[in-house]
């Protein structure tokens, strides 16, 4: 705790019914208080107590609320919410090579990409989704959109080997996307990840490059991985091994791995993951609504290995929605371990925030609440008739809100919404470019 003199000038104090930090693990906090200055969390201390030390240019009091850290959505494709319910109820390989692939390569394009990411930063940022971790053609429009709403984004640096209209092979995708990363790499919002989209797509001479590219820049390796059983079964088809051992043996299973999926893992991969380090980003809604399976997350972490929280695309979801995936990830563990104290909730928002910030490498900044990190924070509003009475408010957060509770988020310290509201100034916009893409698509 800080121990400067009394009335010290911050520009924020934020004072909540409860604080959840989530750094200590499983504290809440009654009555207590944030003070933010140039966006960063200067102290966390009693609201009593804040008062008497601080001179806040603004103060915030939300006597029913909850405050927590800003979620971190570990995987998404955001701008596939122009995709949005376009072909549902198939399973993986028909949902991609019947529908969104030939859909994608007649629309996307720079404008696409940077409407849909506009579209998805607005709903995420509804839903207190204050960093998201994205994996698309086009990133220079995705940062385009980020920096418009305020948003932390998290950009992969795509590489597939066939051709699309942001780049022709997987030399263009490398060089196209290591060009905006260094357009965009001091802007304090903007991360970047090296993304191959799969093993099933992606070869081993371009996987080798990554390594490479990964070790040379410092950046996390953010890929599909053992997403379906017949996916590995390809792998073994044309490689003789599964595709995580095969990305094991290039070198890229280690603690810059972001393994998406990984839902089909035996006891050995588990072992490896978590003995090298690697992070994993779960999806629990887009897994089951494309009946791709339940990934072993409580075998993943009994063997140490760090679990974020991720919604996927729209497309194959279809909500940005991490309440949704912290309550579907619990009763989900819970189901296929039989034991009903699997992932308990103060597990659940851990992953939503703190799991997804380590994933991505951002835990020094984001993902809790401690002096010195980011002000990225959501607070939650447990005012309403359907949130009361509230007995023990982190299970609250997991098991009776929704993002539909969402009052106040800010990153970096900045408002984006306040009491509800969206206050990003185009939203009418947003929704006409939503159906003007809805009417070229459907043509």
């Amino acid at each position: 705790m800080q121990t400067a003199q009394a009335h010290v000038a911050i520009d924020l104090l934020i004072e909540a019914r409860w604080i959840i930090p989530v750094e200590p693990a499983g504290v809440v906090l009654e009555h207590h208080a944030v003070a933010v200055s140039n966006g960063r969390i200067v102290d966390i201390l009693p609201a009593e107590e804040a008062r008497q030390r601080y001179a806040p240019g603004e103060i915030r009091t939300l006597d029913d609320h909850v405050l927590i850290p800003g979620l971190v959505n570990a995987h998404s494709h955001a701008a596939m919410s122009l995709l949005r319910g376009y072909a549902d109820d198939l399973p993986l390989m028909r949902w991609l090579s019947e529908h969104i692939w030939p859909a994608e390569q007649e629309h996307v394009s720079h404008d696409f990409v940077r409407d849909g990411t506009a579209l998805a930063c607005a709903e995420m940022l509804r839903g207190g989704i204050t960093c998201f971790n994205d994996m698309y053609f086009f990133p220079d429009a995705a940062a385009e959109a980020a920096i418009n709403l305020g948003m932390r984004a998290v950009l992969g640096i795509v590489v597939i080997e066939f051709p699309s209209a942001w780049a022709s092979d997987a030399d263009q995708y490398i060089s196209r996307g290591l060009a905006v990363r260094d357009r965009h790499k001091s802007h304090p919002l903007l991360h970047f990840t090296l993304s191959p989209h799969a093993p099933y797509t992606v070869s081993d001479a371009t996987f080798e490059r990554i390594r490479t590219l990964a070790e040379q820049l410092d950046l996390p390796v953010h890929t599909h991985v053992h997403e379906t059983q017949s996916e590995i079964e390809q792998s073994i088809a044309q490689y003789g091994v599964r595709p995580l051992e095969r990305l094991h043996r290039i070198g890229l299973v280690g603690p810059g791995l972001i393994a998406v999926h990984a839902v089909h893992l035996d006891a050995d991969e588990i072992a490896l993951l978590g003995r090298e380090g690697a992070s994993v980003a779960h999806c629990p809604t887009s897994n089951m609504k494309l009946a791709s399976g339940a990934a072993p997350v409580m075998a993943l972490m009994a063997a140490g290995v760090n679990v974020g929280l991720g919604s996927d695309g729209a497309a194959s979801n279809n909500r940005l929605d991490l309440f949704q995936e912290m309550r579907q990830a619990g009763l989900l563990a819970k189901l296929t371990t039989g034991d009903a104290a699997a992932l308990p909730a103060a597990q659940l928002l851990h992953m939503a925030t703190l799991g997804g910030a380590r994933a991505l490498g951002l835990d020094h900044l984001i993902g809790s609440i401690r002096p010195g990190k980011s002000a990225d924070l959501c607070a939650v509003a447990f005012d309403a008739l359907e949130t009361r009475p509230c007995y023990a408010p982190m299970s609250h957060i997991v098991y009776a809100a929704g993002r539909e509770h969402v009052s106040e988020v800010w990153v970096a310290g900045q408002a984006l919404v306040s009491r509800g509201i969206m206050l990003h100034p185009h939203n009418n916009e947003l929704k006409a470019r939503g159906r003007l893409w809805q009417n070229k698509v459907i043509k």
